[in-house]
């Protein structure tokens, strides 16, 4: 029986899922403290940012199109990413998800 209630009580908890991706980390960092000040302001349960792991794409260019094939520049591209979760959100605050001035550069994805 108390397995069931536990369940019960998961499944009626509503929550709104964010993920944040960008290449700086400090922009990232800056725009998880934003939506997390944003919702705590409207007295809801925040659980986050939770760093996921980060991504790098590495890419090798020849320098020279011709005769110098062993001389190679190597550049790479980080993509950091923040996971917060919101519990029971209400209206209110996924207006205020919607409105929120984010830095250029930040990726949002907010699911139901």
């Amino acid at each position: 029986m108390a397995k069931k209630k536990a369940k019960e009580t998961e499944e009626s908890k509503q929550r709104l899922r964010i993920k944040i991706r960008a290449y700086d980390n400090k922009i990232i960092d800056l725009s998880a403290k934003q939506i997390i000040e944003a919702a705590e302001r409207q007295g809801i349960e925040v659980i986050g940012p939770i760093p996921l792991p980060t991504q790098i794409h590495k890419y090798t260019v020849n320098r020279s199109s011709f005769v110098h094939k062993d001389s190679r520049e190597q550049y790479e591209m980080r993509v950091h990413k923040r996971l917060i979760d919101i519990y029971n959100p209400t209206s209110r605050i996924i207006d205020a998800m919607m409105n929120l001035n984010l830095p250029a550069g930040v990726d949002i994805e907010i699911k139901m």
